[in-house]
């Protein structure tokens, strides 16, 4: 999609009430890993403050606090540096961010159903499913946060070419995620055939954890993946190649990975809060792009600080550049997404008219001089 108004920040480089009923587990298109989330619980933080430098007293917000939502994983590098450098706490003023990490999207979706979580971090496919299963009643997409990140790691010595993934078994991290619909089309556009059920064809789609994927990587119980960062440089540090770059089929090389995702209620009582909350992920995709390699340090000490160790050196050096922060959602790719889970027969064609409301973001871009962004006509009206 066109690139205006897009923060196209390369990591490397370029640098109140709830609703009480929470929704069921979500089928299919879940993107429990989209962004490389393991397991399905949430794990909640204390509460961010902001530091003495950046305390703005003056600003009294309508709620005392935020409940943010995100994974501890590179592709939620927005949320993992904004909070961990107080960049986002600075805008909120006297109003606390309670954060809380989780480690798979039904886990987020349902929580912000249930009226547990406020604003997410989170991928295309499961806020599809969240407003999809609500029938439009419960989130609206917001922002978007992160593109790329996604690779077909292989071992070279069995695969040395696109083709010979033909009868080779290759992992995705679940049935319906939005990695495995990715490979999945990609599959069906090189005239192979694959039961999107089970998985078996031309090519055994093997559905798979993340966190398993390495040591099976290892073992030979699958010859290659297609998927997130870190755990594609982490196959590639076990003697992976990568073979393609997911940016390499889609014509902008950008897709959405991670968006930022809201409760409909939250923003309709609560709209100042939700727009100090851009204005601080604007900000710190902007300070991620000042300093890239500041950055980088700080993404992998709030990861350590989450899960009590840090990327190896190797991992997050590979892992990094591949992934661009943006503000914008990519609206155009999101519908591609859903429509190729459509075309795999995974779900039946949604209705998305509304899961965009970019209103608060376009007007926080438009009072930093920025172009405002699109939501290729599925806006909330």
């Amino acid at each position: 999609m066109p690139a205006t108004g897009t923060t196209r920040n390369t990591l490397f480089s370029r640098a109140t009430a709830r609703r009480g009923a929470v929704v069921a587990a979500l089928p299919l298109l879940i993107g429990a890993l989209a962004s490389c989330g393991y397991g399905s619980q949430a794990t909640p933080q204390e509460p961010a403050k902001t530091t003495d430098a950046s305390a703005d007293t003056g600003k009294a917000l309508s709620a005392p606090e935020v409940r943010i939502g995100y994974f501890p994983n590179l592709t939620h590098a927005t949320a993992l540096v904004g909070i961990q450098e107080g960049l986002i706490a600075k805008e909120l003023g006297s109003t606390a961010i309670k954060p809380q990490t989780f480690n798979a999207g039904p886990s987020e979706i349902e929580a912000l159903n249930g009226g547990s979580l406020d604003i997410g971090f989170i991928g295309p496919s499961p806020s599809i499913n969240g407003y999809v299963k609500s029938k439009g009643q419960n989130l609206r997409i917001i922002s978007g946060s992160a593109s790329g990140g996604v690779k077909l790691v292989v071992n070279p010595e069995k695969i040395k070419t696109l083709d010979d993934l033909k009868g080779k078994k290759i992992a995705t991290p679940q049935k319906g995620n939005t990695q495995d619909v990715a490979f999945l089309n990609w599959i069906s556009e090189k005239g192979w055939k694959v039961d999107p059920e089970s998985g078996k064809g031309d090519v055994s789609v093997v559905r798979t954890d993340n966190k398993v994927t390495p040591d099976a990587f290892k073992q030979g119980s699958i010859d290659g993946a297609w998927v997130p960062e870190p755990t594609a440089s982490k196959l590639v540090t076990d003697g992976g190649k990568v073979l393609l770059d997911e940016t390499d089929i889609w014509p902008d090389k950008k897709f959405v990975i991670t968006n930022i995702i809201v409760s409909q209620k939250f923003l309709t009582e609560h709209p100042d809060v939700v727009e100090a909350v851009l204005k601080g992920t604007v900000k710190t995709n902007e300070w991620i792009n000042a300093d890239p390699n500041r950055a980088k340090a700080s993404a992998n000490a709030a990861l350590k600080k989450l899960s009590g160790k840090e990327l190896e050196a190797a991992v997050i050096d590979a892992a990094w550049p591949s992934i661009l922060v943006t503000d914008d959602p990519l609206a155009t790719t999101l519908k591609t997404q859903s429509d190729w889970a459509v075309k795999a027969k995974l779900i039946e064609q949604p209705d998305l008219a509304g899961i965009y409301d970019l209103k608060p973001l376009n007007k926080v871009l438009k009072a930093a001089g920025r172009p405002e962004v699109s939501d290729a006509g599925l806006g909330a009206k």
